[in-house]
């Protein structure tokens, strides 16, 4: 899922890279602070997106690795000014050689890709890249290169962004976050197959339950757990606080069944259920003469999909269930962030008011 992480994986550093990050967005942007692209000689993988920005930062990479530059930098870019991009705000993007530290944190990062992990990488001085946790303890890298102010800990809601440490050294600190977007999906049919595809590439995990074994696919996406169960109730207690539930099961009673469980769960989170809305309107009475509360079954998701999109293609229903979740995700994701800081420009001080900056 994480092309700029998995490149150049198995190369054991025979083919040189430059890792870009978008440190920082102020105003409008092509992609948000923490995008990455992996560059070498051969071309690139990811993107930062923006095309005249994401032309001279492959640009700048590929003349880091022709003269040997070994140490991580940090550039400001004017896009409407200096690039004539039309959205017009100004993006800082920091350029990392992968040498042989930033190779183990990424090593030791791919393994971590379902926990919380946080590069700290030195952007004055002698070349310094480290991993910790959310503890702040050091995963990777030296001890005794770590930043001398590292925080005690870490905070997901802190997106990426450069800091200060009380010395005036700059760092980048990047959070790489396991995903936190969770859906428990119910049949594996051919809609729940093509859902399954369609959430391939994006930052989700997918536990994918049905009785019939036989039904899954032999090759499945990285974020994709499987369980082969007679008893799928089992697996709506399981989910995480919040999770996402989709129900479209081959039986119109284990829907009913999965459906009362997961209403009986008041900190679930979006729950959709395929079918009709005569269907819906089955279900409404049934759950009603059980006592479940109004407001829970107003908030089930029946039918399913965007409104106006009225094919029934499973590909087609996919692309718009999958439009319709990230829409939930993103919400719940933004309602989690704090307000980005801000940080000392890139230019040289006298040249450039300075902005606030963010002690370690």
């Amino acid at each position: 899922m994480s092309d700029w992480l998995t490149a150049l994986a198995n190369d054991d550093g025979a083919q040189a890279s430059v890792l870009v990050t978008v440190a920082l967005v102020e105003g409008s942007g092509p992609r948000e602070a923490g995008a990455k692209m992996r560059v070498s000689l051969d071309g690139q993988v990811d993107t930062i997106g923006g095309g005249h920005l994401e032309l001279r930062a492959v640009e700048i990479a590929k003349t880091m690795l022709m003269t040997g530059v070994n140490t991580a930098r940090l550039e400001r870019f004017a896009l409407g000014p200096s690039l004539g991009q039309c959205c017009g705000g100004v993006v800082y993007l920091v350029f990392e050689p992968v040498d042989a530290g930033l190779t183990q944190v990424l090593q030791v990062l791919r393994e971590r890709r379902q926990q919380d992990s946080w590069r700290v990488t030195a952007l004055d001085g002698e070349a310094v890249s480290a991993l910790f946790d959310a503890q702040a303890n050091l995963l990777a890298g030296s001890p005794m290169q770590a930043p001398a102010h590292v925080p005690t800990t870490f905070s997901r809601e802190r997106g990426t962004h450069v800091a200060q440490d009380g010395s005036g050294r700059r760092w980048l600190i990047d959070p790489c976050l396991a995903p936190r977007a969770h859906l428990t999906l119910f049949g594996a049919g051919h809609v729940g197959a093509a859902i399954v595809r369609a959430l391939a590439e994006l930052p989700c995990n997918i536990t994918w339950v049905d009785e019939r074994e036989d039904m899954f696919p032999d090759h499945l996406p990285d974020n994709v757990r499987i369980a082969a169960t007679d008893i799928p109730e089992e697996f709506v207690a399981m989910a995480p606080v919040g999770g996402s539930f989709l129900v479209m099961t081959h039986s119109h009673a284990l829907d009913q069944r999965l459906t009362e469980a997961i209403m009986a769960r008041e900190d679930g989170g979006w729950f959709g259920l395929i079918g009709s809305h005569t269907k819906r309107k089955q279900f409404e009475h049934r759950l009603q003469t059980r006592g479940v509360p109004a407001e829970r079954i107003a908030a089930m998701v029946c039918p399913i999909g965007m409104p106006g999109i009225r094919n029934k293609a499973p590909a087609v229903i996919a692309a718009s269930v999958a439009c319709q979740l990230l829409m939930v995700w993103e919400e719940a994701a933004q309602a989690a962030l704090a307000t980005p800081l801000r940080l000392v420009s890139a230019s040289p001080p006298a040249r450039r008011k300075k902005r606030a900056v963010h002690q370690l």
